[in-house]
């Protein structure tokens, strides 16, 4: 195994290598969907543009992170979006579930959300990555309150790497983030990875 991960590596930094896989980003509606896709589309500074509600679904789009290649869907947040999440689940190999960490009023509704996720069947072995999104802002929750709100206490993976033969269940784990700062999303997409195949 570690021979593998070596040279999976080495072609990785080479660019010779990329796992791929399609991934659903999902949470409520401004938690940071759109602009986390458009953060990793153009690296340079980008203007903050809300999801548009009249839309049901933004387009797919191709990114690459590191050694990752994969196809994302912004199925949007809104009440009227959220109906169709369920029409992707079939084809999806990951999901990136964001949680706005400064909107405490929401926090109910994005926990029954993620509730729905993790006890759909279609979504049994699918590793799940949630993002504690706006650790910028000064009333943003903590790591451990979201946990706390979100019942992640001993239902995560840990945040190394832990081979997917020694999970009991699913990867599930919680990384804070700030998408308009570029903090926190990457070590947690590179978490995601090992569970890509």
């Amino acid at each position: 195994m570690f021979i593998w991960d070596w040279f999976t590596g080495v072609l990785g930094y080479l660019g010779l290598f990329k796992s791929k896989g399609k991934y659903v980003f999902l949470g409520l509606s401004h938690s940071g969907k759109a602009t986390l896709i458009r953060q990793l589309l153009d690296e340079k500074e980008i203007d903050f543009i809300p999801y548009s509600s009249d839309h049901e679904i933004d387009a797919s789009e191709e990114l690459s992170i590191g050694n990752m290649r994969f196809t994302t869907f912004d199925l949007g947040g809104h009440v009227q979006a959220r109906r169709v999440w369920k029409d992707y689940f079939p084809a999806v190999d990951a999901i990136v579930f964001l949680v706005d960490a400064s909107d405490r009023m929401r926090f109910d509704e994005s926990r029954q959300e993620l509730i729905s996720l993790l006890t759909d069947e279609s979504l049994a072995n699918c590793p799940v990555l949630i993002l504690g999104n706006k650790i910028d802002l000064p009333v943003a929750a903590s790591e451990d309150e979201l946990r706390n709100v979100f019942a992640l206490f001993g239902q995560t993976t840990g945040k190394g790497k832990v081979p997917r033969s020694d999970l009991p269940g699913r990867p599930l784990e919680l990384f804070m983030c700030s998408i308009l700062q570029r903090q926190g999303y990457g070590e947690g997409f590179r978490w995601l990875a090992q569970y890509i195949d």
